[in-house]
């Protein structure tokens, strides 16, 4: 022991004398002038230099940080003080030096933001000894408070944690936040048992203040530790000749070990240990000890400046001593400069940033982020983009383990721009790691540290960066604060989904907001959230829509549920919206808007039937006990998104199996009394929605439809004993379907509205037991026969007809409807069903045709009433128009020849109006056979017979609807026999009409007559120049022939192609 400290000074006094010497002699011969040059230590004594200043600042920040740790411990108010504070609060605590930097920060910021600039530089002047540019002056490692604005409001709201606080992503231990808590004797001890609330919350502020300052000092302190190690490995690669190996000058068969150098960040420095020129075993003995004196000077002096509590704290810093590393020395008599000489051969670079990371390797987890951190920018820009994903988990894992923040934050920033247009399956890949990130460092370092990379990109140019933005606002919410989550996050995806042009990410924001609707729980933002709603069904995209409704509207519905707005807010506004709609409407309906509000009702169906489970007078009976009926799988319609299954909302299958049995029983056997949010349903929601369906214009399609599928799903969703009990009844009582009525139907046209076809379509075709199949017919019966006895229109049966047929499975259900019309008494009704058969032909299969429709429609054409029998031509129209089986149309087509050629039909003027307009509607899509042979020979006959025609009214409609089956068939090919023959002498005649009863029609026709002359008079000309043209063609196709024949003859040289292309000599 003597021996090795007797080294070590004789190693620190040799060390001062030789100033910048080497620790061994050099010979000139042995030096590396290039490595010595000025020029080669500039950079390096630059860097020294910066070093060392950096070490002083550092030095004088522990000073400051100490002097206001005592500062602090000696300003501490006694208890007494503190109680007469409490007690009397016209007596204010004193504000502390802290205190008030901080409060002069705050102020001068709010001075700032608010345009105060003359009143900021004023109080800026008043505090010249603070500096408010920066946060740091106020105290280091004090994270910044909200603004004052911020604060005012989030008064009250705070508690004061009963325990120290630690990041999640640190293990502490129970004896190490003891350990951090320096030992104050000026802080007081409570010496009653138990001490009061508000001497606790006083301890515990001070302990705080203290394990803050503390923790500065320790950061420091390790600062100074890195700071001093860099530069004694700076200044002994200066003075180091080689830098790996170690030299012995003389033989022996000792070892000597390499000493370890023991900077702040645990490397094991590949570096060569000078000898000085005596050699031997005392010279090895010698540099080791001058090595680790001087490795240690600097750590030993602040160690020992502070107390013995802080040094065993340090020493958890400081790392475990390794045991030496020994290298044998060779048993040769080569001198040093010699041994220098030989491995200056060894080709290594220790220069460039590269070589120097090389030359240190890691021997602790710490030392592996530094190096992680500095290593990973470089090697990211040379990976190829299509490999890239595979340096996430490397950047995500340096992320979150790297002590530095900016290091963090330049990571992050890799990772958001590591690929440059990342695909769907990179972009799940990144956001996997967002999350793993998220679940490791805990809220505030997600808010800080991954949120600035989704706002730096909400604006990319790219869609696909943004997209990547959008799907990261949604992954990251579990893990946000509730405060930022409801503000930051909420603002940045409303502003995307206004501005962003991209579909896909609009489509993601909806995504996202619909997942913070599941985690929002600041009511002040319901409303906020209702407009993005509209926004979102509003949306031009398809693809935003249907995510809307598949995630977006559900989430947000189960909120609304939670505040107790359901049934009281967003049910009742959408129906007000829908309400306004039809006001406006009368001269033209928004059928847009119509359904954007009706679809989003219709989402709300299965979050309204779980609140009237969850809120039954049964519900606390529903008990998982005993075997549960398996809930059918046609209970429910199929939801679009999972988020809209019943069984979703209420928790389970098994439960909601429970819950429906109950259901069920309390409606067929107990009624609902009590039950309020069914009730709601049925005296609100229900006559409510019957009085709006009442007001939609029959004749939208659209509209009736939307509505059916409305009512539809609404009875489905409550089942039948309520669609039964409930529904059926409110519509019944409206209807009023019964002969006695039909005085009245006729005055008010309660049949007449699109109730009826909503009510059969929506409501009546719900369940398909016989018994609702009967009733069905029923109630179709029963219409159209109150219609047609009344004289009403007819627009309600057809829509209902038009709806239904649409459906195959309700054919035979409207033919049996029909035939109850076809052998009614009433000529009213047999009419009626005569024009039905038009409606339900569509669609339908031609062996129905042939046995159902055909049949009836023959026994309708031989009726006693002439207007039964005129009813029926457009459905025969329809079907020469729809059936291709030949024998079908050959008995159409004798019965609308009956229908021109029967004498008893010359003077039926009705009759002749209704085939002319059954001719122009199916001529042009019907076989062109019973085109050219059928309808326009009887056209012509038709325009023949008008012109004899003496009164003009009956006249002039024959001839407009002549004038219309014309243009129609003039669009379709002609022969030209047919043209001359037929064709354009019934164009003729018809001229011949309009000239005494419509000019305006007069000069079309002879525009039309003249371009069906032209055509017949270039075909005449064109047939000698067409025979010709053949000829040409048969003989340009065997050119062509030939040509192919010798072109495929040919290989693929080019020579040889060449060829055939040359001029014969």
């Amino acid at each position: 022991m003597e021996k090795h400290l007797s080294a070590l000074k004789c190693s620190k006094i040799e060390k001062k004398g030789k100033g910048n010497r080497t620790g061994s002699i050099s010979t000139l011969d042995s030096l590396d002038f290039a490595r010595y040059s000025d020029d080669g230590n500039r950079e390096a004594d630059e860097r020294v230099a910066v070093l060392e200043f950096e070490l002083r600042k550092a030095k004088d920040t522990i000073q400051a940080l100490r002097a206001n740790l005592t500062q602090a411990a000696e300003n501490e108010v006694p208890l007494q003080e503190r109680k007469n504070y409490k007690s009397s609060p016209e007596i204010q605590e004193p504000m502390r030096p802290l205190e008030k930097r901080a409060l002069n920060f705050l102020v001068n910021e709010f001075l700032l933001k608010n345009s105060y600039k003359l009143t900021s530089i004023t109080f800026s002047d008043e505090n010249h000894d603070q500096d408010f540019e920066l946060w740091d002056d106020v105290g280091l490692n004090i994270p910044k408070p909200p603004d004052l604005l911020q604060l005012y409001r989030d008064f009250g709201n705070h508690h004061v944690s009963a325990k120290d606080v630690v990041d999640v992503a640190v293990g502490v231990e129970e004896d190490e936040l003891e350990a951090t808590t320096p030992i104050i004797g000026s802080v007081p001890v409570f010496e009653t048992t138990p001490p009061s609330i508000e001497q606790c919350l006083v301890v515990q502020k001070l302990e705080d203040e203290i394990n803050v300052l503390s923790s500065e000092k320790w950061s420091l302190m390790e600062k100074i530790q890195r700071l001093e190690s860099e530069i004694d490995f700076l200044k002994s690669e200066n003075f180091a000749v080689s830098t790996v190996c170690d030299v012995a000058p003389h033989p022996s068969s000792e070892q000597v070990p390499l000493s370890v150098s023991e900077d702040n960040a645990r490397y094991l420095d590949i570096k060569s240990s000078e000898n000085d020129s005596k050699g031997g075993n005392a010279g090895g003995a010698n540099l080791s000890a001058s090595a680790e004196g001087d490795s240690r000077t600097s750590k030993d002096d602040t160690l020992n400046s502070a107390p013995r509590k802080e040094r065993q704290k340090m020493s958890s810093y400081v790392p475990s001593t390794k045991a030496p590393v020994h290298f044998d020395k060779p048993n040769r008599k080569l001198s040093a400069a010699f041994h220098q000489a030989l491995l200056s051969f060894c080709r290594m670079s220790a220069d460039s940033r590269l070589g120097s990371e090389v030359s240190r390797i890691a021997d602790s987890e710490k030392s592996v982020m530094l190096m992680l951190g500095r290593c990973l920018p470089h090697i990211v820009p040379n990976v190829l983009l299509a490999k890239r994903e595979e340096l996430i988990p490397l950047i995500l894992c340096t992320a979150c383990l790297h002590p530095e923040p900016k290091e963090r934050d330049q990571l992050l920033h890799i990772l958001f721009n590591l690929i440059k247009r990342p695909d769907d399956e990179q972009r799940q890949m990144i956001l996997t790691g967002c999350v793993a990130f998220a679940r490791h460092v805990g809220p505030t370092r997600v808010e800080a540290e991954l949120l600035p990379q989704c706002w730096e990109q909400i604006s990319h140019k790219y869609p696909e960066r943004r997209l990547l933005v959008a799907e990261s606002c949604g992954a990251l919410a579990p893990y946000l604060p509730k405060e930022i989550r409801s503000s930051l996050v909420l603002s940045m995806l409303q502003q995307m989904l206004m501005e962003d042009k991209a579909d896909l990410v609009r489509e993601a924001v909806i995504k996202s907001l619909g997942i913070i609707m599941g985690y929002i729980d600041d009511p002040d933002k319901y409303q906020q959230g209702f407009e993005l709603l509209l926004s979102a069904l509003g949306d031009p995209s398809e693809r935003v829509v249907s995510a809307t409704h598949q995630v977006f509207l559900p989430a947000y519905a189960a909120w609304t549920t939670e505040l107790g707005n359901l049934q009281f807010h967003l049910i009742p506004t959408l129906l007000n919206k829908i309400e306004k709609l039809l006001r406006e409407g009368e001269h033209g309906l928004d059928e847009h808007k119509l359904h954007m509000y009706l679809s989003a009702l219709q989402s709300l169906i299965p979050s309204l039937f779980a609140l009237v489970l969850q809120n039954a007078p049964f519900t606390s009976k529903a008990k998982l006990q005993g075997e549960v009926p398996q809930i059918e799988v046609t209970r429910f319609p199929r939801a679009v998104s999972p988020l809209q299954d019943v069984a979703t909302i209420i928790g389970s299958r098994e439960q909601l199996a429970a819950l429906l049995q109950l259901y069920d029983h309390q409606l067929e056997h107990e009624g609902t009394t009590g039950w309020e949010t069914l009730l709601w349903v049925v005296n609100q929601l229900l006559p409510r929605l019957i009085e709006i369906v009442g007001k939609i214009n029959v004749a939208s399609t659209a509209c009736v439809h939307e509505f059916s599928r409305f009512f539809w799903r609404l009875c489905r969703t409550f089942g039948k004993i309520f669609t039964n009990t409930k529904v059926k009844p409110q519509f019944q009582e409206i209807l009023r379907l019964s002969e006695e009525n039909i005085d009245s139907i006729a005055g008010n046209g309660v049949l007449t509205k699109a109730t009826v076809p909503i009510y059969a379509t929506g409501v009546l075709t719900c369940y398909i037991q016989e018994e609702d199949r009967k009733l069905l017919v029923g109630f179709l019966e029963d219409v159209m026969t109150m219609l047609s006895l009344s004289h009403a229109p007819l627009d309600s049966l057809k829509a209902s007809f038009v709806e239904l047929g649409a459906n195959p499975a309700y054919h035979e259900l409207l033919l049996t409807v029909l035939w109850y019309g076809v052998v009614h008494t009433s000529a009213l009704v047999r009419c009626t069903a005569a024009r039905m058969f038009e409606l339900t032909l569509r669609g339908m299969s031609e062996a129905l045709v042939d046995k159902r429709v055909a049949p009836a429609l023959v026994t309708l054409s031989s009726d006693p009433e002439f207007s039964v029998r005129i009813a029926t031509i457009p459905a025969f129209g329809t079907i020469m128009e729809t059936v291709t089986q030949r024998e079908l149309l050959e008995r159409v087509k004798m019965q609308l020849a009956s229908f021109l050629e029967d004498p008893q039909y010359q003077d039926q003027h009705s009759l002749h109006t209704e085939i002319i307009k059954t001719f122009g509607r199916v001529g042009p899509n019907a076989e062109p056979r019973f085109r050219d042979e059928f309808v326009i020979p009887h056209l012509h006959k038709l325009a023949l017979v008008n012109n004899q025609q003496s009164v003009d009214s009956k006249r002039l409609d024959i001839a407009t609807h002549l004038f219309e089956a014309y243009s129609a068939l003039s669009c379709c090919f002609i022969s030209e026999d047919l043209m001359v023959s037929h064709f354009l002498p019934g164009l003729k005649c018809l001229r011949t009409d309009m000239e005494h009863l419509s000019p305006e029609h007069e000069v079309i026709l002879s525009s039309m007559i003249k371009e069906c002359e032209q055509k017949v008079e270039n075909k005449t000309v064109q047939e000698p120049q067409g025979s010709m043209s053949i000829a040409a063609s048969l003989v340009s196709e065997d050119t062509k022939t030939k040509f192919l024949n010798k072109m495929g003859q040919l290989t693929t040289s080019g020579a040889m192609l060449a060829n055939v292309f040359q001029r014969k000599k």
